[in-house]
């Protein structure tokens, strides 16, 4: 059995709601995620599911939104960050899971119109773990807050664009 996560909202298969299915962290769910997450914390997190049975597995589709504090990467400061975005998963029986990763071998080709798999096993999913794994994909760890330009002045830090691969090139230009 798997251990409970911190924004866990189990469905049951057996009774899939035929209803959109409306999520929200509570305020200790949110500071757990946060420090999962290494970020500062998260104001709100909501998120909305429609679930559907199909033959290849259960569709869920639905919008997350998240209010959150991170830090910038470059000068530590702590910034807002606002997340809206739509999501779609399929959960698979983890015997098809499973079964699908052996037969793919070691390469993986997805196109845009593949779903992100995860796999269950009993007759629940998991709705809060997976609203909660789109959110982390969502967070983006090198965020820079408006402030970083500043920061990058003050310690002497050259910008990505004049350190990047082309910053060379850019120099033998000038050198012209």
């Amino acid at each position: 059995m798997q251990e409970p996560t911190e924004f866990s909202r189990p469905v049951d298969l057996r009774a899939i709601p035929r209803q959109i299915v409306e999520l929200s962290a509570d305020e200790a769910e949110r500071a757990a995620l946060a420090r999962r997450f290494d970020i500062v914390s998260i104001g709100s997190l909501t998120a909305t599911a429609s679930i559907e049975e199909r033959a290849s597995g259960v569709d869920v589709s639905g919008r997350i939104e998240a209010a959150l504090v991170q830090s910038c990467a470059i000068s530590g400061e702590d910034f807002p960050v606002h997340i809206a975005s739509d999501y779609r998963l399929r959960f698979v029986p983890e015997a098809e899971y499973e079964a699908a990763l052996a037969d793919a071998g070691e390469e993986i080709e997805l196109s845009s119109d593949d779903l992100d798999t995860i796999a269950y096993s009993g007759s629940s999913i998991d709705l809060g773990e997976a609203i909660a794994q789109t959110l982390a994909l969502e967070i983006d760890p090198y965020a820079e807050g408006p402030n970083a330009e500043a920061a990058r002045a003050e310690y002497g830090l050259s910008t990505p664009e004049a350190s990047g691969p082309f910053a060379a090139l850019q120099g033998l230009k000038k050198g012209q």
